[in-house]
């Protein structure tokens, strides 16, 4: 059994495997090390794999993580299933390239586009054979309704909201669908450029605003919720088998 472990800037978020099989997800806004040697200990966890963008794991937790199970903490060094080309590994996002694994792990064999729409939204490159090229960073759909509101005088905020018409009959739907039809347009427009370069390309997304997106998407999609869970597992059984 495996524990991974996703701490992000606002929650943490926990997923326990046994084998390729996702048993069951957590997610705490707070937590104590009681509950989680609780969590692991129902379980019966042999493996325990870190990721944290943001907050270093307390030394003392660390230590009576390393006293009861195997732990990898991912960060630059970590070796990986994928060969990674990325010029400065050590400033890559360690969820950015779980993503990535995941969809190796989903979609071998597979030129893959992955799309992890959050309060940023990063896209990432994988080829079929397995390499990650990089990838770009984005505002978010919400930071884009915000900034717009923020940063001019009279642009009202915005929450975002489904699109029923691709033309804004109002200030509102104009400025909601500036976000949500132009960030379709973008993921499109990032697959068509790369298929003419390698051909099929799979669009796989995940992240908080996945779900949203899908349903604006006008061709197929991928959408993954546990894609960085799913490579966390993925890089925690390479380090151990």
């Amino acid at each position: 059994m495996n524990l991974t472990i996703d701490i992000g800037n606002t929650r943490t978020k926990l997923a326990i495997f046994d084998g390729d099989n996702l048993v069951e997800r957590h997610f705490w806004e707070e937590w104590a090390i009681e509950d989680l040697l609780q969590l692991t200990t129902n379980h019966k966890v042999q493996n325990v794999i870190l990721c944290s963008v943001g907050q270093h794991l307390d030394e003392e937790v660390e230590m009576q993580i390393k006293a009861k199970y195997r732990l990898i903490q991912l960060d630059s060094n970590t070796p990986l299933p994928i060969k990674n080309a990325y010029k400065t590994p050590q400033t890559l996002g360690k969820d950015r390239i779980a993503a990535v694994v995941g969809a190796f792990a989903l979609f071998p064999g597979e030129n893959c586009l992955v799309v992890d729409a959050g309060s940023c939204i990063t896209y990432e490159w994988l080829t079929a054979d397995g390499i990650y090229l990089g990838g770009n960073i984005a505002p978010g759909l919400r930071m884009r309704l915000r900034a717009m509101h923020e940063f001019t005088a009279r642009l009202p905020e915005v929450t975002l909201h489904t699109v029923h018409n691709w033309i804004g009959d109002s200030t509102q739907s104009a400025m909601n669908n500036g976000v949500t039809v132009g960030t379709t347009l973008e993921i499109e427009g990032y697959r068509r450029h790369w298929e003419k370069e390698w051909g099929q390309l799979r669009v796989v997304l995940t992240g908080g605003d996945a779900d949203f997106l899908t349903q604006t998407m006008q061709t197929e999609v991928a959408n993954e919720p546990n894609l960085v869970f799913i490579g966390l597992n993925k890089i925690l059984n390479h380090n151990v088998e």
